[in-house]
Formats: structure tokens, sequence, C-alpha cells
């Protein structure tokens, strides 16, 4: 079927250059992208993925994942495994 509906939205230019750049790594242009998202989207019957609040304890640990704080670090598989045994 010939790709005729046209989609117009506005997001932040940042955010945009930011997923295209990841679409460009995952060998996709943004209209492969959105059409894989409404493929998705119709395939589950709703959205693809859970949509929901992050607790206080989740929102702590993203900001110190962005700004490099309080990161773990292993030097082997091995002994990252052995934290968790």
């Amino acid at each position: 079927m010939p790709k005729t509906a046209m989609i117009r939205a506005r997001v932040e230019p940042e955010l945009k250059r930011e997923a295209e750049d990841l679409f460009l790594e995952l060998g996709m242009s943004a209209t492969e992208a959105i059409t894989l998202f409404y493929r998705q989207v119709t395939m589950h019957r709703g959205l693809p993925f859970d949509v929901r609040i992050p607790n206080e304890e989740t929102l702590e640990a993203v900001r110190d994942a962005r700004e490099g704080r309080n990161i773990k670090k292993y030097a082997t598989l091995e002994e990252l495994k052995a934290e968790f045994d």
C-alpha cells in the first residue's frame, strides 16, 4: 500500500536529534521508526510498553546515572556476578 498519510508533531529539537541519532545507529529512518511504533501499537492494541510514573527512588537512580554519581564499576563479569551471589 502506498504511503500517503502524513503525521506532523512538534517535539523539542534536542529530543528529535537524540532520537534520530539512535535511529541511525539502529539502521532506520525516523519514518521507519514511527511506522514500527504504529505497527506495535496496533498489534498490542495499546502502547507497546508500560507507562508509569517512576517513584522517587527510581528518579534518584536515573539522576545519579546521568550525572555519573554512585555508580559501581566492575573489572570483570565474574566480579559483577559475585556481587549478586
